[in-house]
């Protein structure tokens, strides 16, 4: 009894519908509705810088231009306050000069993930931003 085997021919995996596009959530391929983001994710992320540029916005127009560039100035060299590489900046002095300080928010009470403490050596987290091995 000589059988012939049956030999599978490969085909297309077709069961998550998979293609290169992005598709709505409603559709059955389930990267893309990992991948799908929400219309307001960017603008949630965003939404500090965007009522500042307006509040200045609104200030050069009825004060001119002096203020809001000061003011520009002053928060650039806010964030040009450098910490030790081990002790991460809490960037306390932006938020009081944006007066985001007085608001208590979503990171607040929950942090955020670049506020988490790390343990590390300070010796050897200043030698290495230092290059020195």
């Amino acid at each position: 009894m000589n059988q012939q085997s049956l030999k599978v021919q490969p085909s297309e995996l077709t069961v998550l519908h998979a293609s290169g596009k992005v598709g709505m959530p409603t559709e059955e391929n389930c990267f893309n509705q990992l991948a799908h983001v929400h219309r307001l994710r960017d603008s949630e992320a965003n939404y500090n810088e965007h009522q500042y540029s307006l509040h200045m916005q609104m200030l050069r127009n009825r004060e001119g231009l002096g203020i809001p560039l000061k003011m520009g100035m002053d928060r650039h060299s806010a964030r040009q306050v450098g910490r030790l590489p081990f002790l991460p900046s809490s960037n306390f002095m932006d938020d009081v000069l944006t007066g985001r300080n007085e608001d208590i928010d979503f990171e607040d009470f929950l942090g955020l993930p670049e506020y988490n403490e790390h343990m590390r050596q300070p010796h050897a987290v200043v030698e290495k931003s230092l290059g020195i091995y």
